[in-house]
């Protein structure tokens, strides 16, 4: 017996990035991208991990979507690296890159698992990092000419297209904190580089319509559903500023065609927008069909005294996971009601959410995640709070399939719903990986919310 029932259709997906799984970083004609460039460099990724090999997906795919199969996933979100398409991100196209990414589609087709194509994924090519990068205006259109050429090729079987995944993070984790690669700090380059990731967006979509695109057109931004800590007159202005930075910067071009009124006095010390050229938030604002959300954090804001013109602080979570954020399905529930109620009637996709954990194998051969499965029963209920209080949410994609690459973190934290053993590269089914695929089966959730396990904290020293 469920109690709660999802609407009929609702996609159940998976989602990964090329970068995080696909390995094979100098095979078949792919050049090289930023996060190769990046991960190579001593001291920016954890241990210095590199995607060089990650999960192997590149020769073991057919067995990873086996492994959609064995969840009931419906979809899959995956994404094609820009550097195997065309290795110096513009020019001659790479076929075999092309082709891949053909035998890829036509399987899940032939599994009756829909795709949901993600252009960019963070991965830009190295060569035009070269001539600028994202602050460079030239490569918001080589994104579009890319997108056109993915689409020639494999238009016809792609039901759900999206531009960009996180241009938060491609521009201010990249430019600001400099985490991300290309590692620059410099914040007036980040805006620059919002600008312009944005702008090839629009450009993208505009090219995709014009090439008689069937499929729907969104992108993917990472929401936040920040609060101010106290109603203090300097918490609040501290949490409009974080608010600005972590979402408004991003929905107001996106469906309102303008930057935030509070956006220029705030990044008044970093540029004064000379970038922004007649005509482009129009380009920006170009109707899509959906939109995705990918959701992580709800925090508490409050001032910083050492910077109370700009600054903010982020309060630290009483119950923290391994990567130093709590867990507050509430906060995906306000966040969808949010942008549907303030920004847009459009159809939405949860494109991903997920907790990072220390997942090992234990003796007996299995995976314990029961914070895991916790965590998406809470978020799963959360979502259909949201469908209840009339948000058209119509797909859910866990982050991630497998465990893989991540980022800055390499590979010290796990996200997947299948434990992956680096050196051999089996996949083992995780009880989160059991779980849900009872819940895509049943289109519901069990009668009871499932309760978060009590975990008692590792001691500060082993014995």
């Amino acid at each position: 017996m469920t109690s709660l029932q999802f609407p009929d259709g609702f996609l159940w997906g998976a989602a990964t990035a090329a970068y995080q799984i696909e390995g094979a970083v100098a095979e078949d004609g792919r050049g090289p991208s930023i996060w190769d460039t990046f991960s190579h460099t001593p001291g920016k990724v954890g241990r210095g991990d590199t995607g060089d090999i990650a999960c192997d997906h590149y020769h073991r795919w057919r067995d990873d979507f086996g492994l959609l199969q064995d969840l009931g996933m419906g979809s899959y979100r995956f994404s094609v690296a820009w550097s195997r398409v065309l290795p110096e991100g513009t020019g001659a196209v790479n076929q075999a890159g092309l082709d891949h990414y053909e035998r890829q589609v036509d399987d899940l087709l032939e599994r009756g698992i829909v795709p949901m194509l993600t252009l960019y994924h963070w991965d830009l090519p190295q060569a035009l990092q070269e001539t600028g990068g994202w602050a460079n205006r030239d490569t918001a259109q080589h994104f579009a000419d890319y997108s056109r050429i993915v689409h020639e090729r494999l238009g016809d079987r792609i039901p759900y297209w999206l531009t960009l995944n996180e241009p938060y993070c491609s521009a201010f984790v990249a430019y600001v904190e400099g985490r991300h690669a290309p590692g620059i700090v410099d914040r007036g380059l980040a805006v620059q580089s919002l600008h312009h990731l944005l702008l090839g967006h629009g450009l993208a979509v505009e090219g995709l319509r014009a090439d008689g695109v069937t499929g729907q057109v969104g992108i993917t931004c990472n929401l936040t559903s920040p609060h101010p800590a106290s109603d203090r007159p300097e918490d609040v202005a501290a949490w409009k500023r974080l608010d600005l930075y972590e979402n408004r910067m991003f929905l107001d071009p996106l469906f309102r065609g303008e930057y935030p009124e509070d956006a220029r006095a705030y990044w008044a010390y970093d540029t004064d927008f000379s970038f922004v050229r007649d005509g482009d938030l129009a380009t920006i604002s170009t109707p899509i069909d959906y939109f995705g959300v990918n959701y992580y954090e709800r925090h508490l804001v409050e001032a910083d005294p050492a910077d109370p013109e700009r600054g903010w602080r982020r309060v630290p979570d009483p119950e923290p996971t391994a990567v130093g954020i709590g867990v507050h399905p509430e906060g995906l529930q306000e966040m969808l009601e949010r942008v549907h109620t303030e920004y847009t009637p459009l159809p939405i996709v949860v494109t991903e959410t997920g907790i990072a954990l220390h997942d090992y194998v234990d003796p007996s051969g299995e995976v314990h995640d029961d914070e895991r499965v916790a965590f998406y029963d809470g978020h799963i209920r959360a979502a259909h709070r949201a469908i209840e209080n009339g948000v058209p949410l119509i797909g859910f994609f866990p982050w991630s399939l497998m465990d893989n690459f991540e980022w800055a973190w390499g590979y010290g934290f796990r996200f997947g719903m299948y434990y992956v053993d680096y050196a051999t590269q089996a996949r083992i089914p995780k009880r989160s990986a059991q779980w849900i695929a009872q819940v895509t089966r049943a289109n519901g959730l069990p009668a009871a919310p499932v309760p978060a396990p009590l975990a008692p904290p590792l001691p500060a020293e082993a014995p």
